[in-house]
C-alpha cells in the first residue's frame, strides 16, 4: 500500500488470494441485471434492503416488497417503512460518491424511523452492546470516548482505499474488512449493521463499477446468519481485545455470494 492504514488490518490479504476463487474477477463480470428491474425500480436493490433488514429481524417478505415497490401495491406502513428508507439509502449511494459527509447523509436517510431525527448521522454517546434475539452479548462496541477517533482513522483508511489500484480480490477483500471495521466501532446508536453492510458495496461500486450493486451480499449474510455472526464473533468480545487474524472466515463470505442465483 501506497499510503499507511490506521485502522482497517492487510495483514490476512495474502492468505485471502489463495483462498479465495480463481474465477472471482469472472463470476462478477457475468453478473446482470434482472429482467424484472425498470429505470424507476430495481430488483437487487430490492433484495439488498429486504435482507439487510431482515438480519436486523424486520419481518418483510421479498415478494410483497416487490409487489410494493414495483407495482405500488400498498401494505401497512410499518411493514414497509424502514425497508423503504433502506432502499432509498442505496438508491443514494449509486449516485453518491463514498466519503464521510455522504455515509452520514445516508445513515440520516436508513435511519428515518429507527433512531430520534437529532440522532441521525450523529456519533453515539452511550456505551452499545450488541445482543442476539436469544439474549446472548456478541460484542462490545468501542467506547464513546473512543468512537470520534476510530472513525477518523476509518475515514483516512477508506480515502487511501479509494485511490488505489486494487485488484478484484483485493478490492473484495478491503470491502469485507471495512465492513467489518465499521460494525465493530458501532458509531451510530442504531443502524449500524444496515450501514456497514451498504458500505461494503459502496466501495465495492466505487472500484468495480455499478455491477457490485448487483452482488447479493445481503441476501448471503441473511441465508448464513447464524454463520455470519459466528464469524463476527470470532475477533473476541471486547473492542480492545479485537483479533483480527481471526477475520478470514468473515472475508471469504462476501465473494462467495457470488454463488448465488
Amino acid at each position: 500500500m501506497k499510503g499507511k492504514l490506521k485502522i482497517i488490518p492487510i495483514d490476512l490479504l495474502e492468505q485471502y488470494n489463495l483462498q479465495v476463487s480463481k474465477d472471482l474477477e469472472t463470476d462478477f463480470s457475468n453478473l446482470q441485471e434482472a429482467e424484472i428491474s425498470t429505470e424507476s425500480f430495481s430488483f437487487y436493490t430490492s433484495v439488498s434492503s429486504v435482507y439487510s433488514s431482515k438480519i436486523e429481524g424486520e419481518e418483510i417478505d421479498l415478494d410483497s416488497y416487490i409487489k410494493h415497490k414495483k407495482y405500488g401495491i400498498e401494505f401497512l406502513p410499518d411493514y414497509t417503512k424502514k425497508t423503504d428508507d433502506l432502499y432509498t439509502a442505496y438508491t443514494f449511494a449509486k449516485t453518491s460518491v463514498l466519503n464521510k459527509k455522504n455515509i452520514e447523509e445516508a445513515h440520516k436517510i436508513l435511519s428515518r424511523h429507527i433512531v430520534a431525527k437529532h440522532l441521525q448521522g450523529k456519533f453515539r454517546t452511550q456505551n452499545m452492546y450488541v445482543s442476539t434475539s436469544e439474549g446472548r452479548i456478541e460484542y462490545v462496541a468501542a467506547l464513546p470516548s473512543q468512537v470520534k477517533g476510530e472513525m477518523e482513522k476509518f475515514y483516512h483508511d477508506l480515502e487511501i482505499l479509494l485511490q488505489q489500484e486494487l485488484t478484484t480480490s483485493e478490492v473484495f477483500f478491503f470491502a469485507a474488512m471495512i465492513h467489518l471495521v465499521f460494525v465493530k466501532i458501532h458509531p451510530w446508536n442504531d443502524g449500524n449493521g444496515r450501514s456497514a453492510r451498504l458500505i461494503e458495496k459502496w466501495f465495492l461500486a466505487q472500484k468495480l463499477g455499478d455491477k457490485a450493486w448487483l452482488v447479493q451480499s445481503e441476501k448471503n449474510y441473511y441465508l448464513q446468519h447464524q454463520i455470519y455472526y459466528k464469524n463476527i464473533r470470532r475477533l473476541g468480545l471486547e473492542y480492545p481485545d479485537l483479533d483480527y487474524s481471526q477475520a478470514l472466515p468473515f472475508s471469504l463470505m462476501l465473494p462467495n455470494s457470488l454463488q448465488l442465483k
